[in-house]
């Protein structure tokens, strides 16, 4: 599986849950995550589409921390369940717990 299908599943679930992903283009700040995810209840997620078993590079990384400095939530998806892992969250008001610990990186 691509990276590809993974970001259009990504934005086509946040879409049936009544969100909205837009791709982040930011010219001049290379390494930015693929999607903002904006979710119900006022939540957004910042993240980062890879292909199944991929890392995310060290530039990624750089504005990953940087990013969670700012206090947002960056969250790592390199699979479908884990797409649907990240909306579950959610909906059950643990998606700022599950990326805390480490389920999305």
């Amino acid at each position: 599986m691509r990276e590809k299908s993974i970001e259009t599943y990504l934005r086509d679930r946040v879409r049936e849950a009544g969100g909205w992903a837009p791709k982040w283009v930011s010219p001049g700040n290379n390494g930015v995550p693929d999607r903002l995810v904006f979710l119900p209840a006022g939540r957004l997620v910042i993240v980062e589409t890879k292909a199944p078993g991929k890392k995310p590079t060290p530039l990624q990384i750089r504005q990953h921390e940087r990013l969670r400095a700012l206090g947002q939530l960056v969250a790592v998806v390199d699979s479908k369940e884990k797409v649907d892992n990240l909306l579950e969250y959610h909906d059950e008001g643990l998606l700022e717990y599950a990326i805390q610990e480490g389920m999305f990186q």
